[in-house]
C-alpha cells in the first residue's frame, strides 16, 4: 500500500506535504529494522493502518491555525505526526513514557523537517501544558483518557467543537462509553469516510471538555 492512498482522500495537500508523507514510509521502515515501532506485518501497510488511520481525526475536525494539540501516548508518532504534516499551522506536542519510541519520533520530526511538532518523554498525566485538544490512538480506556485530559484543556474554544478529547478507537465501545458516565460522547464511523475494510470497526470518539 503506497502513499497515493493518502492523496486520494486528502487531495489538497501541497508539494511540501506530499514530500513529507512520501518520506514517512522510508523513515519508519528504516527504524523498524532497528526496533519494533509498528508490528512487522503492519510495516507494508503503514500508510493505510497508521498514517491514514491517524488522519481519520481530520475527517471529523479541521484544526484551525494556532491550535495547540497534545498527542498523549504517541508511541511511534501516531496520530500526531501525520496530523502535524496535514496541519502545519498548528502546534503538536507528542508525549510518551517509553524512551526508545520518543527517540524514533524525534528522528522522524527531524528527518521530515516538521517544524510544528515536538516530542517529549513524559507520562501523559505529568504534562503541565494547556491545549485546545488532546488526541490519542488506542492508548487507554476512554474513562482514563478523560481523567488524564481534564486538567490539560484550555477553556476558550476557537472551533465549532468545544475543546476536548478526540481519540481513535475500535470495536464495540458501548461499555467503555457507559463507564465514563457522560451523555455527550460523540462517535464517528471511519468506514463512512474510508473504503478499505480495515476501517469497518474503526471510530473517532469526541468528548467535549472545554
Amino acid at each position: 500500500m503506497d502513499v497515493d492512498i493518502i492523496y486520494s482522500y486528502f487531495p489538497n495537500v501541497d508539494e511540501k506535504q506530499k514530500e513529507q508523507f512520501s518520506q514517512l514510509g522510508k523513515v519508519y521502515a528504516d527504524w523498524n529494522q532497528k526496533i519494533n515501532v509498528v508490528s512487522r506485518k503492519d510495516v507494508e501497510q503503514l500508510y493505510l493502518r497508521h498514517v491514514l488511520h491517524s488522519l481519520g481525526i481530520a475527517k471529523f475536525i479541521t484544526f484551525q491555525a494556532g491550535t495547540k494539540i497534545l498527542d498523549g501516548g504517541t508511541g511511534g508518532g501516531f496520530p500526531g505526526i501525520p496530523l502535524a504534516i496535514l496541519f502545519p499551522a498548528c502546534d503538536f506536542h507528542l508525549v510518551d513514557s517509553i524512551g526508545k519510541k520518543i527517540r524514533v519520533v524525534h528522528d522522524v520530526i527531524h528527518e521530515l523537517g516538521i517544524s510544528n511538532a515536538q516530542a517529549e518523554q513524559i507520562r501523559m498525566e505529568e504534562v503541565k501544558g494547556r491545549y485546545d485538544f488532546v488526541i490519542s490512538r488506542a492508548v487507554a480506556p476512554l474513562r482514563t483518557l478523560i481523567h488524564w485530559s481534564q486538567s490539560k484543556l484550555l477553556k476558550k474554544s476557537q472551533h465549532v467543537y468545544p475543546n476536548g478529547l478526540v481519540c481513535l478507537k475500535g470495536g464495540d465501545l458501548s461499555e467503555e462509553i457507559k463507564e465514563t458516565g457522560r451523555k455527550n460522547v460523540e462517535v464517528e464511523e471511519l468506514k463512512d469516510y474510508f473504503q478499505d475494510s480495515f476501517f469497518d470497526t474503526k471510530k473517532v470518539v469526541y468528548v467535549p471538555m472545554g
